[in-house]
C-alpha cells in the first residue's frame, strides 16, 4: 500500500475534519511562486491535529514537511512525493502570555501580525520583525532577523515536537541561537508548536512609527514587487552578500524567468515565468562567480526542498 493511500485511510477514520488536498501546487504556497504539486497537503486546525498527523505520517513513510507562509523555500518543479503540512491557516493563535510583558504565538502566526499585536499591547522589541514575510515557526528555526534585531533577542521559550522524544519546552538559551541558526537547524525533523516572547513596555505611537520607518526602508531598497524568498544568501563573515554579488558584475544576471535583482543584488527574483530550475541555476552561477572572483563561498539562506 502506498503511503498516501495509507494516510488517506487513517485521516478519514481518525481526523475526518482535517482539510487535506491532493496534488496541491507548491507554487501557491511559496513566496517564489514556483514548485510542482505536493502529493498531499494538510491544513491542521490545531496543535493536537498537527501532533497526531505528524506521528502517523512518519510511520507510513510520508516524509512530512511542515511549512508556514513558504517564504524561505524553493520547491522543485517536479513536485514533492511527500506530505506537506501548512500551519499558516489553522495554527495561528496569538494571545498575551501568562507572565507580564509576554506574548504567546502558535507556529503559523505571521511575524507581521505578531509585531502588530505587540504594538497594540504597548510592547516593544518586535519592530524589526514587522516586515519579515514569514511565520513564527520558520522564524524561530532560522533565528530570523533584520535591522539589528533577531529572534534570540525576544524569545523566552519555545515548545517543540521532537519525533523521538516528544514535546519539549526549551528556554532561549537551550535553543542555541546564532546567526540564521538554532538548535532546530540541526534537528530538521523537529517542529515548532508555539513560542513565548518577552518584550518591554513602550509607547504605542513610537513603536508604530518605528515599524513604518523600517517598512519604508524595505520598500526603498528591496524588490518587494517581485516574488522572491527575501535575502537569497546568508551574510558571509566580514562581508555583505549583496555587495559581493554586485561587485562581481552579477546584477541583472538572468536565467529563464529568474534574475538577480537590479534593485538589490542580494535578492534572486521571479520576474514572472521562473521555474525552480531557473532560480537554482541563478543561485549556482552567483555562488561560482563570487567564489572565483572574491574567494568567498556564499551559502544559500533559502531552504532548497527535495
Amino acid at each position: 500500500m502506498s503511503w498516501e493511500t495509507e494516510l488517506d485511510q487513517w485521516t478519514a477514520e481518525y481526523l475526518p475534519d482535517l482539510k487535506i488536498t491532493n496534488d496541491e501546487p507548491m507554487s501557491r504556497h511559496t513566496s517564489f511562486r514556483v514548485g510542482g504539486p505536493a502529493k498531499r497537503m494538510a491544513f491542521p486546525a490545531s496543535g493536537e491535529q498537527l501532533v497526531l498527523l505528524l506521528d502517523r505520517a512518519r510511520e507510513c513513510g510520508a516524509r512530512p514537511l511542515v511549512i508556514g507562509n513558504g517564504t524561505n523555500l524553493l520547491a522543485p518543479d517536479e513536485g514533492l512525493d511527500r506530505l506537506v503540512i501548512d500551519t499558516s491557516a489553522g495554527l495561528n493563535r496569538l494571545e498575551p502570555g501568562t507572565e507580564p510583558d509576554t506574548l504567546t504565538a502558535e507556529a503559523g502566526v505571521s511575524l507581521a501580525r505578531l509585531a502588530d499585536f505587540a504594538c497594540k499591547q504597548g510592547l516593544t522589541g518586535l519592530e524589526f520583525a514587522h516586515g519579515i514575510p514569514g511565520t513564527v515557526g520558520g522564524a524561530v528555526c532560522m533565528n530570523a532577523g533584520a535591522y539589528d534585531g533577531e529572534m534570540k533577542q525576544v524569545i523566552e521559550r519555545v515548545t517543540v515536537l521532537f519525533p523521538e522524544e516528544g514535546i519539549k519546552t526549551l528556554s532561549c538559551g537551550e535553543m542555541d541561537f546564532s546567526y540564521r541558526h538554532s538548535l532546530l537547524s540541526d534537528h530538521p525533523d523537529a517542529v515548532v508548536l508555539r513560542a513565548t516572547f518577552r518584550l518591554v513596555p513602550g509607547d504605542r505611537e513610537t513603536i508604530r512609527a518605528r515599524m513604518r520607518e523600517l517598512m519604508a526602508r524595505r520598500k526603498a531598497s528591496q524588490p518587494l514587487e517581485y516574488p522572491s524568498a527575501g535575502s537569497t544568501f546568508k551574510r558571509p563573515a566580514g562581508y555583505f552578500a549583496g555587495t559581493l554579488i554586485e561587485s562581481s558584475g552579477l546584477k541583472g544576471l538572468t536565467v529563464g524567468g529568474a534574475q538577480v535583482s537590479e534593485k538589490h543584488a542580494g535578492f534572486v527574483i521571479n520576474t514572472g515565468t521562473a521555474t525552480a530550475a531557473d532560480v537554482l541555476a541563478v543561485i549556482r552561477q552567483v555562488q561560482d562567480r563570487v567564489y572565483a572572483e572574491k574567494g568567498v563561498r556564499l551559502e544559500p539562506e533559502v531552504r532548497i526542498i527535495h
